[in-house]
């Protein structure tokens, strides 16, 4: 049993079957019996074994690890040994097999290939990177103590390789888990342990989002009971009070037990629930709910002897924001040579639908509050400030957003232009300029921002983004409080591992035209 520390909000989750129709795949547990409401048997279920499937998707990566590290090897041992004189002899071979065994020995080492990280969120990016990274630092010591000048050939073309095929592999195998979790398979039986709001929350959000793994099957409140005095909420059983958690635990077989505060969990009362835990196979998840705070702020650190959750202050400069920096200059750039003829027979089709400007620019507010002037294709006809008033009483957008799935301002070349996210193009010189990043909050309009309150402002700590978080969670499908709540959250918890998430997903999402109108 392992205990993680959660947010208030677990938006981590995923979705759940309900008792009365859940029905356990083979693939996901064996041994489960399920059990179909109350009254029929809930107190004398079966254990249950750990899943296979997760056995089976720890070796795909590490199989799809393996295969890029032998790739990229066998591929240097043919570039780069053409660039080697002859009377090196075996060396390039020896060189190769060195570099391979450095990568595959920092894979483990990083616990690149720990289960519980495989499948959902950065941080199994994250760790693939660093291992990668501390595979090149290591072949780098091992040249310069051994004063093997050749080696650097290897730590600047093998690692760089292997991380160009293992992170789509990767990715790939994760798009295909997140197929199967999307049709019930694959998932992990969930207890959820709290007050009946808290467990409605997580319910919601784990139907919302299968692709975490989550399936809550049972759930404990205060006082045994669900909304309204029925014993269940929202189609899932209630099986005891939170007093009843541990006996419910062990007969269930779940493999997360996720808790929030409650009266009921003193100091005394959490210490012994994850001591009668601990020999079971579940893994406790305890929400603070102190704070909507995770990733890289949130630490567990020991003060006069007590376990407190440490909430570090978010790095806004440094090291990291330099580098963040950088990428977005040199990306923007990059992306403006390599999409300039696509940019040109864009600003021509618009030109040529009405002879009026290809660009539409408009005030926005960036980082601290500067404002800035952003760019876009026009997509709209000339006109369409002056055709606003009305069309008010048809407004479809959240909060002081104005949008309409069917705006007849939008010209034919501007819907296809919207659904793809093609408008923005122009954005990049925006970045190149500083004004915005890569990847931030989305920019808002200066009367959006009259209207913030203190938490909406903490959106302008930070610079404005051509993609965030929001582009991958709906878009303009969006409700307008989630859209700021993951623009802060994008703030309080940001990291270059989760830049490079967005940058990965918003291809996807940009393809598909989700959410876009």
């Amino acid at each position: 049993m392992k205990v993680r520390a959660g947010t208030d909000t677990p938006s981590a989750s995923t979705r759940t079957t309900t008792a009365s129709t859940n029905v356990r795949n083979a693939d996901t547990t064996e041994g489960l019996v399920h059990h179909s409401g109350p009254g029929s048997g809930f107190d004398h279920p079966p254990r249950s074994t750990v899943a296979n499937w997760e056995g089976r998707y720890r070796a795909a990566v590490i199989c799809s690890d393996l295969l890029s590290t032998v790739v990229a090897t066998l591929t240097a041992g043919t570039v780069v040994r053409h660039g080697l004189p002859a009377s090196l002899g075996h060396l390039p071979n020896l060189l190769s097999w060195l570099a391979a065994l450095a990568v595959l020995a920092a894979l483990p080492a990083t616990h690149a290939w720990d289960v519980r990280e495989l499948g959902q969120g950065a941080e199994e990016f994250r760790r693939l990177g660093k291992a990668l990274l501390t595979a090149a630092v290591g072949l780098a010591l091992v040249g310069l103590a051994a004063e093997l000048s050749h080696l650097r050939l290897w730590v600047f073309f093998v690692v760089p390789t292997v991380a160009l095929i293992a992170f789509p592999l990767r990715y790939v195998l994760r798009r295909l888990l997140h197929a199967r979790r999307r049709t019930g398979e694959c998932l992990l039986p969930v207890m959820a342990a709290g007050s009946v709001a808290w467990v409605a929350d997580l319910i919601e959000r784990t139907q919302r989002e299968p692709h975490n793994g989550w399936r809550i099957e049972a759930v404990c409140t205060p006082d045994g009971l669900g909304a309204d005095g029925t014993r269940e909420i929202a189609g899932i059983p209630v099986v005891g009070q939170l007093n009843e958690l541990t006996e419910r635990v062990q007969l269930g077989g779940y493999r997360v037990v996720a808790v929030a505060a409650d009266p009921f969990w003193t100091p005394r009362r959490l210490q012994q629930l994850a001591w009668e835990l601990e020999d079971g196979e579940a893994e406790l998840l305890v929400a603070p709910v102190l704070m909507e705070v995770a990733g890289p702020r949130l630490h567990v650190t020991g003060v006069l002897g007590l376990p407190l959750l440490q909430v570090r202050a978010p790095v806004f400069g440094g090291g990291r924001r330099a580098i963040k920096a950088a990428i977005d200059r040199l990306g923007s750039a990059a992306l403006l040579v390599l999409l300039a003829p696509l940019l040109i027979t864009i600003a021509l089709v618009i030109w040529a639908g009405d002879r009026g400007s290809v660009l539409y620019r408009q005030q926005r507010v960036g980082r601290d509050g500067k404002p800035f002037t952003i760019l876009k294709f026009r997509t709209m006809v000339r006109d369409a400030e002056a055709r606003l008033a009305g069309l008010r009483n048809a407004n479809q957008g959240a909060g002081p957003l104005f949008k309409m799935r069917e705006d007849p301002r939008i010209t034919r070349a501007g819907r296809v232009l919207r659904r793809y996210s093609l408008d923005e193009l122009p954005q990049l010189v925006n970045v190149l300029t500083g004004a915005m990043s890569l990847v931030g909050p989305r920019p808002p309009l200066p009367s959006e921002v009259a209207t913030y309150g203190p938490d909406s402002g903490r959106r302008l700590l930070v610079k404005p983004g051509l993609t965030g978080l929001w582009q991958i969670s709906g878009r303009s499908d969006l409700p307008w409080e989630e859209a700021i709540r993951l623009d802060l959250r994008y703030v309080e918890d940001w990291s270059l591992a989760l830049d490079a998430v967005i940058l990965w997903k918003t291809a996807r999402v940009v393809f598909t035209g989700q959410g876009a109108y």
